[in-house]
């Protein structure tokens, strides 16, 4: 009997697919760990709360920070996620040399519906793996933000997490990390059904 791997890509050869228009234009894809992953549809409640992040970070970041949106990091030779949101240092060229880095990453943020599994797991080990010192999940299913810090790696095992866990409901306020003066008012971004004006 042969055992057979599946092919792992790297960056290079992601990108050489994508030049190639190999890969279907109307799908979004994400490399991790080799893999090449379709990322799920957006519902309306995920692109409402997408669209007031913008919006208040754009207002508390300013010119202090580079923010992006859907946008890709550089974690490894075999990883390269689209997260929803992420803020990191101003550089000179403004990154079209390369994508941000992990050194260059002050927050990475992701936002969980149906997605709140991989965010959780697949994704929470990757960014801790990476040396991703801050990450965020909008978790939408439970209406509350879970903010990561301290990444580490866990003894005796090839795992990776986060040493801190905090939970902030929809009615309080977070600071974003490396900006100490910047206050995220929670109830300006969660989505709120009562806001819904039925005809």
């Amino acid at each position: 009997m042969t055992l057979t791997t599946a092919k792992r890509f790297t960056i290079e050869e992601y990108h050489r697919l994508i030049d190639l228009e190999m890969l279907q234009t109307d799908e979004r894809t994400e490399l991790i760990e080799g893999e090449i992953i379709k990322m799920v549809a957006k519902g309306k409640p995920h692109a409402v709360c997408c669209r007031n992040l913008i919006r208040e970070l754009s207002k508390l970041v300013g010119d202090r920070a580079t923010l992006q949106c859907q946008d890709p990091i550089t974690l490894s030779n075999y990883s390269e996620p689209e997260p929803d949101l992420a803020i990191a240092r101003n550089r000179d060229d403004n990154y079209l040399a390369n994508h941000p880095t992990p050194e260059d990453i002050l927050l990475v943020i992701e936002i969980a519906d149906s997605s709140l599994e991989y965010d959780r797991e697949i994704k929470l080990g990757l960014y801790a793996k990476s040396g991703i010192t801050d990450y965020w999940i909008f978790n939408l299913i439970e209406n509350q933000l879970e903010v990561y810090r301290q990444p580490y790696q866990k003894s005796q095992s090839n795992k990776f997490d986060y040493r801190q866990k905090q939970i902030f409901l929809p009615n309080e306020t977070v600071i974003l990390p490396g900006l100490a003066d910047a206050i995220l008012e929670l109830a300006k971004v969660f989505p709120n059904p009562q806001l819904i004006i039925n005809n």
